[in-house]
């Protein structure tokens, strides 16, 4: 599914980013992806939907940044609440998650790398 473009917040602050991010983090990130971590067929359908996720951003042109992230998860729930979608009421049963539950997780995924550092060429 790709968010449409003018559903992308472009002007927020990394302060509004880092906050949206965490609150998602938060409300399903960390449990998803210790979920993840102990089910395969789970790990495998994030990785894919955050290569469709960085594959819609662009990310292989420039690197992800925090607001397009954010920007991403908030487009992805407005739509999918707009077709009827509702987040979970109860803990989330990871083995059986929606499609858009998994790619929210797919951003969690994404967001963590964020503050990974890049590798470095080794010193000549």
């Amino acid at each position: 599914m790709r968010v449409p473009s003018n559903r992308v917040r472009t002007r927020t602050t990394v302060e509004d980013n880092r906050s949206a991010l965490m609150a998602l983090a938060t409300a399903m990130g960390l449990d998803g992806l210790a979920a993840a971590a102990a089910l395969p067929g789970l790990l495998a359908a994030v990785d894919q939907h955050a290569a469709a996720v960085r594959d819609s951003l662009r990310g292989d042109d420039a690197p992800l940044t925090a607001a397009a992230l954010a920007g991403y998860a908030e487009g992805l729930r407005t739509a999918a609440d707009e077709h009827g979608w509702q987040p979970p009421a109860t803990p989330v049963e990871w083995a059986e998650a929606d499609w858009v539950l998994v790619r929210l997780l797919a951003v969690c995924a994404l967001t963590a790398a964020l503050d990974t550092p890049a590798p470095q060429p080794p010193s000549l």
